[in-house]
């Protein structure tokens, strides 16, 4: 029987994978904060599981004595240093398909909260009650004809866009990888980023994190957006300098943000977002923060699991992986297997 490990989010008994695996495998739950917690408890795995609270770095991969695959059971896979493990001959997967109607709706709901000013009045009028009117959230311009900017037009992107053309916004795109055409389907224009920032009366960002998006929106991007701009944050953490984006909100060069991932989580207390955050109703900031929530709902973390675990299933049997993210750097047989589908050398 395989050993599949999961080294993080999930406690035992892990029902959804216990179940996909039958009698191909046991799985054992690590419930790790940190990198140090892994240490003698993966190396003999045949495969992992990742979550967010724990990465899978070089050291790590490299101590791996048998492991047939490593999934990372979400989208992005940033956390895990996929290169390392393809010289390793390890094919790394993620679950790409899953939650995408969480983190749209997410996206929309902090758009609405912020345009709304929906937190300022809770946040202020407690003590005196007053005022007890529209002055309590005054400007609020109408979200019908604003523009929606949305970076990266990949299925969330794309699933925020019709929620965005539903309540009659102009929605743009900007996203270098997409197919020409694909933006034609859901109604967007397409322009480039500096195009976009300047015209968008919000923007949202779904892109992975990589050394290209790393830092994306930073000082001078935040000052290219419009003083009365809202910048929605449910993709990766450091795609936004967070001490830049603090500092555009202390001072009104933008309007609001809503934020759901941070560049460290649980975020230290010296965060900049974080500590303009609990200053609440005392520095005005049109700020909501949540803590990585945006892909939660029971159904959509169960369709997460079991597609993680249907996936170790298919590596497991030698079939061919359906979202593996480091088949170009993989060996060429092991490729094959992963693309075709081969029963691996016992």
């Amino acid at each position: 029987m395989f050993k599949v490990v999961i080294t993080d989010l999930v406690a035992p008994p892990a029902e959804p994978e216990e179940t996909v695996f039958a009698d191909l495998a046991k799985v054992e739950c690590l419930q790790a904060r940190s990198v140090g917690e892994l240490e003698g408890r993966i190396e003999e795995a045949d495969a992992i599981i990742v979550f967010h609270e724990v990465s899978l770095p070089a050291d790590i991969i490299d101590r791996l004595q048998q492991c047939r695959v490593i999934v990372r059971g979400g989208v992005g896979y940033d956390a895990v240093d996929f290169r390392r493990a393809a010289e390793r001959g390890i094919p790394v997967c993620n679950v790409p398909d899953y939650g995408v109607d969480e983190v749209a709706d997410h996206a929309i709901g902090m758009l609405i909260a912020c345009n709304r000013r929906f937190l300022l009045p809770e946040r202020g009028l407690k003590a005196s009650l007053e005022p007890w009117d529209c002055r309590a959230v005054e400007p609020v311009p109408r979200l019908a004809g604003a523009t929606l900017g949305i970076v990266g037009l990949g299925r969330i992107g794309q699933a925020t866009a019709q929620r965005a053309r539903a309540m009659r916004m102009r929605v743009i795109a900007h996203d270098p990888y997409l197919r020409p055409g694909t933006e034609k389907v859901f109604g967007v224009e397409r322009v480039d980023f500096e195009s976009l920032l300047e015209q968008s009366d919000a923007v949202s960002l779904h892109v992975p994190l990589t050394d290209e998006t790393r830092n994306m929106i930073d000082a001078d991007a935040l000052g290219r957006m419009k003083p009365g701009a809202i910048l929605v944050n449910t993709a990766r953490g450091a795609v936004v300098d967070t001490a830049a984006l603090a500092a555009a909100l202390r001072e009104g060069r933008i309007a609001g943000a809503g934020v759901d991932v941070l560049p460290a989580e649980p975020p230290p207390v010296d965060e900049p977002l974080v500590q303009l955050w609990r200053e609440a109703g005392e520095s005005n900031a049109n700020l909501i923060l949540t803590p990585h929530t945006a892909f939660y709902s029971v159904e959509g973390l169960q369709e997460m699991r079991t597609k993680a675990a249907q996936e170790i299933v298919r590596a497991l049997r030698g079939e061919n992986l359906l979202n593996c993210v480091n088949a170009v750097w993989l060996p060429e047989e092991v490729r094959e297997r992963v693309l075709v589908g081969t029963p691996p050398t016992v």
